[in-house]
């Protein structure tokens, strides 16, 4: 019989188009604790491969699937050549499916608590409208220059947001191009995750990305770039290359 293995998460890197099916990348975490004599293990990457009918029947895009929870069915296969399957483990899909956002279900119980606060909030204020409206009119003046102060001093709260030594320009992440070269390679899982760590600690990566200036071609830094898809960077800081040195 064969091996049914069951995977949870989102993608953790961008969505591979072929002839009759698509291809990417998700991880799952290791046990929390190995046998003794053996060395524990961090975290499984895996390649999953789904056709396109059951892919495009989910709704998912290449935006959407690096932040939808999805649950993936299927089984291992060790017939996907390495160039195709850049993960561990290679994955074929039989079933996928979009799970709920549990932080979508957290706002909507949140806004429904916020109505009912304001509607408490409103019946007291009804009761004490009227000494309220008299105290307005002889503080009014008071009240009149508070929002001027503000004003003013807003500006001078702001703060720029903390970007690695090196850092020339911060660009959007969608605008990166990666190459197929790239693509092809795997980054050493267990640096990759020491840079995710670095980023919650910090908020923000160890190094800049190294693109071209004019076409936004990802030149140098391609484990950075899965980071940030990891851990949902809308800006990531970046440094040009240089050309034509003489």
């Amino acid at each position: 019989m064969p091996h049914k293995m069951t995977l949870t998460g989102s993608a953790t890197g961008p969505l591979r188009e072929y002839n009759r099916y698509v291809a990417f990348d998700m991880r799952e975490k290791g046990s929390p604790a190995a046998p003794k004599g053996l060395k524990k293990s961090t975290f499984i990457s895996y390649t999953v491969f789904v056709a396109k009918k059951a892919f495009n029947k989910t709704g998912l895009t290449k935006k959407s699937i690096m932040h939808e929870k999805i649950l993936i069915q299927g089984e291992p296969t060790l017939d996907i050549p390495i160039d195709e399957c850049p993960g561990e483990i290679g994955i074929i899909c039989f079933q996928i499916t979009v799970l709920p956002n549990k932080n979508d279900k957290e706002a909507n119980e949140s806004k429904d608590k916020k109505e009912a606060q304001q509607e408490v909030s409103a019946t007291k204020q009804e009761e004490k409208q009227e000494p309220v409206a008299k105290e307005a009119k002889t503080v009014q003046p008071e009240v009149n220059e508070t929002p001027v102060q503000e004003k003013k001093a807003a500006p001078q709260k702001k703060q720029q947001p903390v970007q690695p030594k090196g850092t020339k320009d911060v660009v959007s992440f969608d605008d990166i191009i990666v190459p197929e070269a790239f693509l092809k390679t795997r980054p050493n899982p267990v640096k990759t995750e020491e840079v995710i760590e670095f980023v919650k600690r910090t908020g923000h990566l160890d190094k800049p990305l190294t693109i071209d200036k004019e076409t936004k071609v990802l030149k140098d830094g391609y484990r950075r770039y899965i980071v940030a898809k990891t851990v949902k960077m809308d800006k990531v800081p970046v440094v040009y290359e240089c050309k034509n040195r003489l």
